[in-house]
């Protein structure tokens, strides 16, 4: 039987720079009009990273690789609380944003350095605590 988890999202770099969505804002999706990371919910019996690879092919038309995983954290879900889901980092070459397709969730996408992402004020915050454990692990 496969893990229990409500979902997966990723800090996706493409060279340098996060690829981000401004959510659509619509008062009854989990955190409208803020800029997130790719992913979304599980269907079926998927597994972590395939649930990640099908979200940003739905939302990006991006293919990724597990090879282009740099880390994976299990944790509690913070948007639905008592469930568990998964945080990936992934590195995509510079460039790559030239084969986005923007799916049909959101209101537009753009690439953001780490620094100006946490600076937005609408920035989904609970990626902060996230991405400082990644730099940890990188650093450790």
């Amino acid at each position: 039987m496969a893990e229990d988890f409500i979902g997966a999202k990723a800090a996706v770099f493409i060279g340098d720079k996060l690829l981000v969505m401004l959510r659509d804002d619509i008062p009854t999706i989990p955190h409208p009009d803020v800029w997130d990371f790719p992913g979304g919910g599980r269907e079926g019996d998927e597994a972590p990273y395939e649930t990640l690879a099908r979200e940003v092919f739905e939302e990006f038309g991006l293919t990724i690789t597990e090879a282009q995983v740099a880390w994976r954290l299990r944790r509690p879900s913070t948007t639905f609380p008592g469930h568990i889901s998964w945080f990936f980092v992934v590195h995509l070459p510079a460039g790559s944003e030239t084969d986005i397709v923007f799916g049909d969730e959101g209101q537009c996408w753009e690439l953001m350095s780490e620094e100006a992402f946490f600076a937005h004020p609408k920035h989904h915050p609970p990626y902060r605590a996230l991405m400082d454990q990644w730099h940890a692990a990188q650093a450790g």
